[in-house]
């Protein structure tokens, strides 16, 4: 049976060492480096399990959410189509050795350039970042996020090729694997929310996801929202990117706004361009904009 406590975080809390704000990640032992800071919001492997990276088998929260951290939604501007500027994002793996082990990593290298070895199966064997455990998968980074070496290193790195650089914590070998323009993820009010749904195109062109559980759906609900319960992430976490399109608007709420920001970070990581987390969830849609809304 699937429980809430066995679910591990998004990203490799390893990437958490990488940021600019260096506080110890979830889950994962403080002793190591963490490449991402930590996230306000309750993290997510409070919920759900484990799955795999971008464009592999299953999907995995534990390598994408901490990746985007503490920072705050934008608010929602629905005057543009464009993203948050138009930059990069870059889908990273690393491994990561001891600052005095410059040969270890020299070897490893020339083990990648000349021996035809992958990044990520030496990652496994040798990497000081716990996200060995995951091959070196950082997930989708993008600028800001990391410590300026690293990000120096990866956003002018060619595509598939390993490149080393040095930080604080040590001695690291990069690749990125692919790259691609910098999604959205915004914030959008209860009235905001209120006035759109009046309009009955909104349901038709928007994607709208309560992640709410059953027994809340049944207390107060809104229409045109498909109810996917965190709780069931499992389910229906793997077939996403099929059930839903990556290029549509896609709104996210819960009760009060903090498992769907969770939910909206890692649809986000999964490719989806434009995702907006209803702020204060239904409860504040109830007291600010539809009293006919029960609360709870």
């Amino acid at each position: 049976m699937l429980r809430a406590t066995h679910i591990p975080p998004v990203a490799t809390p390893a990437l958490s060492s990488l940021k600019i704000c260096l506080i110890p990640a979830l889950s994962l032992s403080s002793s190591l480096p963490h490449l991402y800071k930590l996230s306000t919001f309750a993290p997510l492997h409070n919920f759900l399990p484990k799955t795999a990276p971008p464009s592999s088998s299953p999907i995995s929260f534990k390598r994408f959410l901490p990746l985007l951290g503490h920072q705050s939604c934008p608010k929602a501007s629905f005057s543009s189509g464009s993203g948050t500027g138009g930059g990069r994002e870059l889908l990273v793996q690393h491994l990561l050795v001891k600052e005095d082990d410059l040969k270890l990593l020299l070897e490893l290298q020339q083990r990648i350039s000349g021996g035809g070895e992958d990044l990520s199966d030496l990652a496994v064997e040798y990497s000081l970042c716990p996200s060995k455990e995951e091959g070196g998968m950082l997930g989708w980074v993008r600028k800001g996020q990391m410590v300026p070496e690293f990000e120096e290193a990866a956003f002018s790195a060619p595509l598939n090729k390993v490149v080393r650089c040095k930080t604080k914590f040590g001695w690291h070998l990069l690749q990125v694997l692919s790259e691609r323009e910098e999604s959205l993820l915004g914030e959008i009010q209860a009235d905001e929310l209120h006035v759109k749904i009046q309009d009955p195109t909104f349901a038709k062109e928007a994607q709208l996801i309560d992640v709410r559980e059953p027994d809340e759906v049944a207390k107060a609900s809104l229409p045109g929202f498909e109810v996917l319960p965190l709780r069931q992430f499992g389910s229906w976490g793997p077939e996403v990117t099929t059930k839903f399109d990556p290029e549509k608007d896609t709104y996210v709420m819960c009760h009060h706004g903090m498992r769907s920001l969770q939910v909206a970070k890692w649809l986000q990581s999964q490719g989806f361009k434009r995702v907006f987390n209803v702020s204060g969830g239904i409860h504040a849609y109830a007291v600010r904009a539809d009293p006919s809304i029960p609360t709870y």
